[in-house]
């Protein structure tokens, strides 16, 4: 089954949250232009799409009409360049509801060097950080490209960013820890600011199980 001879209705958003266990991971892998070559279990069961309507289809076949272009734009381009990129994204299930989740990916090459996979991971985003941080965010970018384009959304972001004297990935990643943070936390008082300090460094690859 492939992109020309499987062409899906088009989904109307609804605003509904999915109901899923937050705990799993959902886990996908694609070539290099971002056509589904696997999705596991838990994307299937949260995002509504059977694994063989998935198969050979575009990643964003679950792009939601509130996601900002440039989000996806700095995405790419940090993955072309052989980058893994953490980006927080609201996802749209086959019956209109949406689940926000954050990114973490794995690259695999060939022996010349040339990307053939990605391997995507993805998990649940503390409702705080959506509700206070990256909803806001994301509308502003929205509405700017609505009125603007993307040239001006991006110039926004970086302009946002820059104000902060960070990335984007060290801010989501700054969002992320500070929520999770105390589950991290050990009960030695003494110890505390050394936990911190390893968590921060390597927080993302504890925070998706690699």
């Amino acid at each position: 089954m492939n992109q020309e001879n499987h062409v899906f209705e088009k989904v109307t958003p609804i605003d509904k949250e999915v109901s899923w266990d937050k705990t799993q991971v959902i886990m996908s892998k694609t070539n290099p232009s971002g056509i589904i070559e696997y999705a596991n279990e838990v994307f299937v069961d949260v995002c509504g799409y059977e694994d063989y309507e998935l198969m050979g289809q575009p990643h964003n076949i679950i792009r939601h009409p509130d996601m900002p272009k440039v989000i996806f734009k700095v995405l790419w381009e940090n993955l072309k360049e052989g980058k893994n990129f953490h980006a927080i994204v609201k996802n749209l299930a086959k019956s209109g509801r949406y689940y926000w989740v954050i990114t973490d990916f794995e690259i695999a090459k060939d022996e010349k060097g040339v990307i053939v996979n990605y391997f995507g991971r993805r998990r649940a985003v503390p409702q705080e950080v959506i509700s206070f941080h990256i909803e806001p965010l994301y509308k502003k970018l929205l509405q700017i490209e609505a009125a603007s384009g993307i040239e001006f959304s991006e110039k926004y972001l970086i302009g946002f960013l820059e104000e902060k004297k960070t990335s984007y990935v060290e801010y989501i990643k700054a969002l992320v820890y500070e929520h999770e943070k105390p589950q991290f936390a050990s009960h030695n008082r003494n110890q505390i600011e050394i936990v911190e300090e390893e968590e921060e460094k390597g927080f993302f690859s504890r925070f998706f199980g690699r």
